[in-house]
């Protein structure tokens, strides 16, 4: 039978198999899947490996590359794979909410689990005391399947949902087992979770069919906001406000604490699936809008994640252009902060004109990484979604941009987000820059705070039924806001 030897950094593995597959899928089986933020369709790049052996030739979509793709390579008999050295990601786990024990769920310990589109993160607690004993994040490793939602969707609907609930509840068993070893204590002693997701993560980890998630009029089969078993615990999965808005943002209200109070505020998550609220005169709008997976570095040609040589600063001085890498290394890529900030600061240089056009077709912003005119084009679409979104709800509402008291940026994007960037660039209004307020991984917090209050389970009930969807397919005032948000000026 022939083998895979598979190379990553000092480690080896080896996978034996019996026909020909798709690299990509003898990797899964390893345990050592790439991401493949294209879903799979040879068009990213973002899975080239070296590779010998006996393998299929290099196809159009690699040739055009220049590199074997994990994706796209096809292996026959005994080949050997060296994969990049995994590096550690800098995933949003903290948060602003002051959180007690007030009726905890039951049991000694218990977890709050956030399913991100792209990571997971996971606290662990002593239910009596109220301590958070270790905070645990991982990459999700559905991205090896496809970075967003849709392309999740669209493999469960193929056959791959089994696949894609056995990673998420592998994945979560991983982090409960570490956060367990961090904290001495033994993981049969965790009887309670609360585990918040958008509408697809919670459906793709409790197995249910994504059909309703894929086809007009979106509307989910199940919105959850109900206990269950979930890996031998008991669980609450709190309710999703919608189809495309989901528990997380459920979550992220309640941490924030402002639909407890009287003046209006703008709640945002910028993802891939950019989910916003709006709370003004006693009433909750929610939409959604999809911004792609610019800011979280899928799809830019130096695109990459929050690991360590991440450009996540860039900023002019003295004429030229200054970066900053997480960790203070080599620089290896650009996250999304970065991406932000480098296209703010080549409009500050008038590099870059407002309609987004320059002069070069790239522009180098360090040893071996250049942001090129494709990489403008797809931030200025996922910009213009978010932007429309936000203008599209204060419309809806009747509430104009100066009566919003604040704005609260939720998630692991908008915690590294420069305020003056994004709004240099049109992602959020130039006059709620100075109210911007930076809370975290805000849908953990809330996970953490029903996991300490059952009560709170019954207020996220409560803000689900008050919400009013705003759909922004098929809106006029969207569109047009769309067109207009495409511009830097």
């Amino acid at each position: 039978m022939p083998t895979l030897t598979i190379h990553r950094g000092h480690q080896a593995f080896s996978v034996a198999f019996s026909h020909a597959q798709k690299l990509s899928a003898l990797l899964a089986q390893a345990g050592q899947a790439l991401a493949q933020p294209c879903g799979g369709r040879g068009v990213c790049g973002k899975c080239a490996v070296l590779l010998t052996g006996d393998a299929s030739a290099p196809n159009a979509a690699e040739i055009r590359c220049g590199a074997r793709l994990a994706c796209q390579a096809v292996i026959h008999g005994d080949a050997v794979v060296i994969l990049p050295e995994a590096l550690p990601a800098q995933i949003e786990a903290g948060g602003s909410a002051v959180i007690a024990p007030v009726r905890p769920m039951p049991g000694r310990f218990g977890a709050a689990v956030d399913i991100g589109t792209t990571t997971l993160a996971l606290r662990l607690y002593d239910l009596a005391g109220g301590e958070c004993l270790a905070v645990t994040t991982m990459l999700n490793p559905q991205t090896a399947v496809a970075a967003d939602v849709i392309g999740r969707i669209d493999a469960a609907m193929k056959g791959g949902l089994a696949a894609l609930q056995s990673a998420v509840e592998t994945a979560i068993l991983t982090l409960l087992s570490n956060a367990c070893a961090q904290a001495d204590c033994a993981p049969e002693q965790v009887g309670s979770l609360v585990v918040t997701g958008n509408t697809t993560m919670l459906c793709l980890l409790t197995g249910r069919d994504t059909t309703s998630l894929s086809r007009a009029p979106f509307e989910a089969d199940c919105l959850f906001g109900f206990e269950a078993e979930l890996l031998g615990r008991r669980c609450c999965l709190p309710p999703c406000l919608h189809a495309f808005v989901g528990a997380d943002t459920t979550c992220a209200l309640l941490a924030s604490g402002m639909l407890d109070r009287q003046e209006a505020a703008l709640l945002c998550d910028v993802g891939t699936n950019g989910e916003i609220a709006l709370w003004h005169g006693g009433r909750l709008y929610i939409a959604s809008t999809a911004a792609g997976p610019a800011f979280e570095g899928a799809g830019i040609s130096c695109g990459c994640g929050s690991i360590p040589g991440a450009i996540d600063r860039v900023w002019v001085e003295d004429g030229g252009l200054r970066i900053h890498t997480i960790g203070g290394k080599k620089p290896v890529g650009l996250c999304g902060s970065g991406l932000v900030d480098a296209v703010a600061a080549l409009l500050e240089m008038e590099i870059i004109d407002e309609t987004g056009a320059m002069d070069d077709e790239s522009c180098e912003l360090a040893e071996g990484v250049a942001l090129t005119q494709r990489d403008i084009r797809a931030l200025q679409l996922a910009k213009a979604a978010i932007a429309a979104g936000m203008d599209s709800l204060l419309h809806a509402a009747g509430c104009p941009e100066s009566a919003v008291a604040a704005l609260y940026l939720a998630g692991g994007f908008g915690s590294h987000l420069n305020a003056g960037s994004a709004a240099r660039i049109g992602l959020i209004p130039t006059g709620l820059a100075g109210r911007v307020r930076v809370i975290g991984n805000a849908a953990l917090d809330g996970a953490a705070m029903m996991l300490m209050d059952t009560a709170l389970q019954q207020k996220a009930g409560e803000i689900r039924r008050q919400a009013q969807h705003v759909r922004l397919d098929g809106n006029a005032h969207f569109s047009q806001r769309y067109v207009d948000a495409m511009m830097f000026g």
